[in-house]
């Protein structure tokens, strides 16, 4: 496989980071090269876990999700009914749960959750970088950060699904997609974070905001809280759940978010520079990778393998 140049950049410096040996090199060198150009055969023929494969998600990560989950879930499970208490579909679910009163205090008691988990996460994407910088192994394009890459991305995948392109770009570990859901789920905990703490304590806002903003300030926060969290449900549903779930290659579940790996096939084919980078971190995933290639026979021609590793072959010699 011949690499984009940014994707031999990323391959080299997750060798540098990882400080491989010139033997561990040249198997690299040499995986890489025995590599098809084309990816779309490269992932369709490799053997997937449903469960997942390769490593993508921390434990941190995985409980920060799920309590996110959960508790998304039951504060719009509670909270809805709570706003739209006068509507017919309201009223039976505060009767399930007790009541208004009773919907209130656990309505409010998951926000707490809510908010622990938020910071819990902040932490997380706080330390772990500085651990890694520490230890000179931080790499900024594997973060959530957004990059002009992600725009050219998103204009590449419209061209693949248009058919302009045979095939996907060269997408990091979190794509243009996710991206995206990221910081508009991290815009809209904040607007639910800042409407709810107006409920709670108005005489707070009251207290830093102008009199004359104050007042259309609650009416603004009354508005969008239950709207917010109308809009959040249904992207999740809509959205993220097709997405990450019900997608072709990931029906009926992806388990991801519970055992935080990643099927090599997904990785291959949305995540492709993680790939490289785990190529390199993972010496059981060079052999897995050649011995697919070999018994698949998807092999690159000696002629290339032999071009990309910079080794020149002799011609026979005529009879």
């Amino acid at each position: 496989m011949k690499l984009s140049t940014e994707a031999a950049a990323i391959l080299e410096t997750s060798m540098h980071i990882n400080k491989v040996s010139d033997k561990e090199r040249s198997d690299i060198e040499n995986v890489i090269a025995a590599m098809p150009d084309d990816r779309v055969m490269l992932y369709k023929n490799v053997v997937s876990n449903p469960i997942g494969d390769l490593p993508r998600y921390s434990i941190h990560i995985r409980i920060q999700h799920m309590l996110t989950f959960v508790t998304f879930l039951t504060l719009a499970f509670t909270g809805l009914p709570i706003a739209f208490f006068d509507h017919f579909w309201a009223q039976p679910l505060n009767s399930i749960i007790g009541g208004v009163d009773v919907s209130r205090v656990i309505h409010r008691t998951l926000a707490g959750v809510m908010i622990f988990s938020m910071l819990y996460h902040i932490v997380t994407i706080t330390l772990g970088p500085i651990q890694q910088m520490m230890g000179s192994r931080f790499e900024w394009r594997r973060t959530i950060i957004p990059t002009l890459k992600d725009v050219r991305d998103f204009k590449e995948d419209i061209l693949y699904f248009t058919g302009t392109r045979n095939q996907r770009p060269e997408m990091d570990k979190f794509m243009y997609k996710q991206k995206i859901h990221y910081f508009a789920a991290a815009f809209g905990n904040m607007v639910m974070i800042i409407s709810g703490s107006s409920f709670l304590f108005p005489e707070f806002w009251a207290a830093v905001l102008p009199v004359d903003i104050a007042a259309n300030f609650q009416e603004m926060m009354r508005l969008s809280h239950p709207h917010e969290a109308l809009l959040a449900l249904l992207v999740i549903a809509f959205w993220h759940w097709y997405n990450v779930h019900l997608a072709p290659g990931r029906f009926p579940m992806q388990w991801t978010f519970l055992t935080g790996k990643i099927t090599r096939e997904h990785q291959i084919e949305e995540h492709f520079l993680e790939y490289l980078r785990n190529l390199v971190e993972l010496p059981e995933e060079r052999a897995y990778l050649m011995d697919i290639l070999e018994a698949r026979e998807l092999n690159a021609s000696e002629e290339t393998i032999a071009t990309q590793v910079g080794i020149q072959i002799s011609e026979e010699p005529e009879s």
